[in-house]
Order: C-alpha cells, then structure tokens, then sequence
C-alpha cells in the first residue's frame, strides 16, 4: 500500500518480534511469516537477517516470509527477487549487517542482498481487503503502516483475518502508532509495553 520505507525501520519492533516468537516457533519444522505490505523490500530483508543472526545457517533454512504488498507499480517482485538496492537505501544499515549480508552489484553503487537471505523470501500480490490470507499457520504476521490507509470497520476485518492465519500461539506486529481496535482485542494478548506486539488468544 506504501512504497515509503528503508531498511531497519522501527527496528525495535523487528528485534522483539523475533526474540518472543523464536522460541515458540522453533517448535516447528517450518517457520512461516507473513509481512503484509511489504513494499520494496526492506522490511522483510531486515527481518530476515534479523532472523539469521539468532539461528544459524542450518535452522534458517527453514524460514519462510511470504511478503505481500498490492504494488501498484508491478515491479516489486523484480526488485525483491533480485534483492539490488543502491546506496542510498542501504545507507542506514549498520556497518557489521551491510558487510555479512550484502555484496556489491554488478550497477554501480548498488548493493545484492545475499542469496541465503534472498531465498528465504517469496514476494506476491495481494489486496488484504479480498479478505483472503497468502496462506495459514503462520507463526509471526508483520503489519505496518498499511492499516492506517482503513476505516476503522477494515481494519477489524483485516485483524480478523490475521487471527484466522496464524497458528496457534503465534505472533502479530504493528507499527509503533498502532493499536488494536477495541473489538478486537479479545483475539490477542499483548506481549510487551514498549512494542505493538501481541500473542494469538485461541
């Protein structure tokens, strides 16, 4: 819904997600994720390497973050399969992440996530307001900024959805300035104080 983004944005909110969901989802043979408005890219690159730091190559393997975004333009899935940004945008990321998980690419001044972090994303199409989830049994859902383009009914609707896709025990994430909306906060539990972090109520 929003191209505006840049890699380790609200990264506080990244970081938590993984610590509280990773020993719930390390239960399972495959961890799927979902981030719902993924944009360009950035936020389920971060998110993965996030990912990669805690668990090694080996458990790695096994993640799986299906990242959507409605994309308007048709070319999110070029750059996010190919994973070339240029300096500009990685700008922010910090020294010891650019130098493990980035390589040099063939255009000047650009940058290749590596392929062991690109292969852990797929990228599709998808308008939350169908209703319809990419799939079920995810373990963490990442949401940000995309609610804020809905009415209050909407975004009811697409909380519920996210209620019916995750496993049980699983995890959903909001930006920062985001809240649950009062009908529907009997579907999760917060996690956290300083994060809009909250835990699937079956």
């Amino acid at each position: 819904m929003m191209a505006f983004t840049y890699f380790f944005r609200d990264v506080q909110t990244l970081e938590l997600a993984c610590e509280h969901a990773l020993p719930v989802l390390k239960t399972r043979r495959y961890i799927n994720i979902w981030d719902a408005g993924c944009a360009m890219g950035p936020e389920p690159y971060t998110l993965a390497m996030l990912l990669r730091e805690r668990m090694g190559h080996m458990y790695f393997r096994n993640v799986r973050i299906t990242a959507t975004d409605i994309d308007e333009s048709n070319l999110f899935g070029k750059i996010i399969s190919e994973g070339v940004y240029p300096r500009k945008q990685v700008e922010r990321i910090p020294r010891d992440f650019l130098e493990r998980y980035f390589e040099k690419a063939a255009q000047d001044d650009h940058y290749r996530v590596i392929e062991e972090i690109r292969r852990a994303l797929v990228f599709r199409r998808h308008d939350l307001l169908e209703l319809k989830a990419p799939g079920n049994e995810f373990g963490l859902i990442i949401c940000k900024n995309v609610l804020l383009h809905f009415n209050e009914d909407q975004r009811i609707k697409v909380i519920e959805m996210f209620h019916d896709s995750l496993m049980e025990g699983g995890f959903l994430a909001f930006e920062q300035t985001q809240s649950l909306p009062r009908k529907t906060a009997h579907l999760f539990k917060p996690v956290v104080t300083n994060a809009q972090l909250f835990q699937k109520v079956v």
